[in-house]
């Protein structure tokens, strides 16, 4: 198989059998593309100028977990482009693989073409190599992929430096409004009852673009994605042996969301051969946006590695796909909510965002920095009104704010919305809808 663009010093022409082949390959996604792009879809909300990263001779790349959007945002943002399009999730394209072919057919099928878009391009053989071809080439390339396989190594070694990375999750709050025509922020007087019943649908059950229009196959959908994302993702690329122990982790995790989790306690509760596995098996579940582990802050880098991490999982929907718990744990759902909003809004578990202890072991939920700086310190509660759970809250923010220096405080909250004053400092109830 031809992989490589090199020019050679003679010209070969191609088998007509085999450029007929490949053409017809071509035409056959040519249709297949203008078809996806005749459908209606939602617009999804992002801070990402479509004008300005097109503008870009760099790679945009485009990842995320399994079945979020990702072709069909690259078809948007390529819509009114005139651009060639190889969907690399197709074994045709794969067994008649020819680069310097596909070259000359491209240029037949779509004339004077000013983008390339890749669709999977990593189930193409060292894929990396020959999109550094093309890019050395000066095409303007759209990629999209599984981040399991798009941010592997072979991206960090071939590529660096050459691509912008634009991540994609499930559908936001506010996208899960405007796929039902709503304004979550220009609610009339009569909208409020619904808006309250799809505030806790989005909650309960996620913003996979597949299943918002069609809830009662939301569980079985997300029982079969979650499966195929630990075992084809994970499993299969990284060659796991024992599979019985990676899903059983993976049970684990789903099962203790937002709840702390040590490498060293999980290997003994789940009965794990060593902790560099139970340490492996957490990286490789990670990979593909399965899960998140956020660490606790400490302004010690050593005592922060030691810490126990909070695990959170990349949709709510998840958990009720495949969670043990035997209750609503409305408190854990809201909590993974916001978190994946602030993993939305450019927070990352590296660098920007924590969760907290203080020295009498009060905890504060998130911790979001900027740069050196402390910026705000988010708190999540499902139900203050009893007067018991807004002491033991507002006294844990406040002891957290003290110790770290910061006045910026803000309970999320499922509707409560009011300020409360406590010790010099205020703090904002925010109901997760304005949050």
């Amino acid at each position: 198989m031809q992989y490589t663009l090199w020019i050679e010093k003679k010209r070969i022409f191609a088998d007509p059998i085999k450029k007929q082949k490949m053409k017809t390959v071509i035409l056959n996604q040519k249709k297949e593309r203008d078809n996806l792009m005749s459908r209606p879809y939602l617009m999804r909300r992002g801070n990402q100028d479509t004008d300005l990263l097109l503008g870009s001779h760099l790679i945009k790349l485009i990842t995320g977990p399994r079945r979020v959007g990702k072709s069909t945002q690259a078809l948007l943002m390529l819509r009114n482009k005139n651009f060639a399009y190889l969907n690399f999730d197709s074994q045709p394209l794969l067994d008649a693989w020819d680069a310097n072919l596909i070259m000359r057919m491209l240029d037949d099928v779509y004339p004077d073409y000013e983008y390339i878009l890749l669709d999977e391009v990593q189930n193409l053989d060292v894929w990396d190599l020959w999109v550094s071809e093309l890019y050395r080439m000066g095409k303007n390339l759209v990629i999209t992929g599984s981040n399991a396989k798009m941010l592997s190594s072979e991206m960090a070694t071939a590529l660096t430096g050459k691509y912008l990375q634009v991540e994609m999750l499930p559908f936001s709050l506010e996208e899960f409004f405007d796929w039902h025509q709503l304004d979550l922020h220009k609610l009339e007087p009569e909208q409020k009852t619904e808006a309250a019943i799809l505030t806790d649908d989005y909650m309960r059950n996620g913003g996979y673009p597949e299943v918002v229009a069609t809830r009662p196959l939301t569980r079985s959908y997300l029982d079969t994605l979650f499966d195929s994302i630990v075992w084809k993702d994970v499993a299969k690329r990284h060659h796991v042996r024992n599979v019985t122990d990676l899903n059983n982790l993976a049970m684990y995790l789903v099962s203790n969301f937002c709840n702390p989790v040590s490498a060293n306690e999980l290997t003994e509760e789940l009965g794990f051969s060593s902790v560099n596995t139970t340490k492996k098996f957490m990286d490789y579940l990670h990979e593909p946006y399965l899960f998140y582990y956020l660490p606790r802050y400490n302004s010690k880098l050593k005592l922060m590695k030691k810490a126990p991490r909070k695990v959170y999982v990349v949709d709510n929907g998840f958990v009720a796909a495949k969670s043990f718990a035997l209750s609503d744990n409305l408190g854990r759902l809201l909590e993974n909510q916001v978190f994946i909003e602030l993993i939305r809004r450019g927070y990352d578990t590296d660098k920007t965002m924590f969760y907290y202890r203080s020295r009498n072991d009060k905890e504060v939920d998130f911790v979001l920095r900027r740069g050196t700086q402390i910026e705000q310190l988010v708190q999540v509660c499902y139900d203050i009104s009893s007067p018991k759970t807004e002491k033991r809250e507002v006294d844990s923010l406040v002891e957290c704010a003290g110790e770290l220096k910061c006045n910026n405080l803000v309970i999320v909250t499922n509707h409560d919305e009011r300020t409360i004053e406590k010790d010099g400092y205020q703090i904002s109830l925010v109901p997760v809808s304005k949050f």
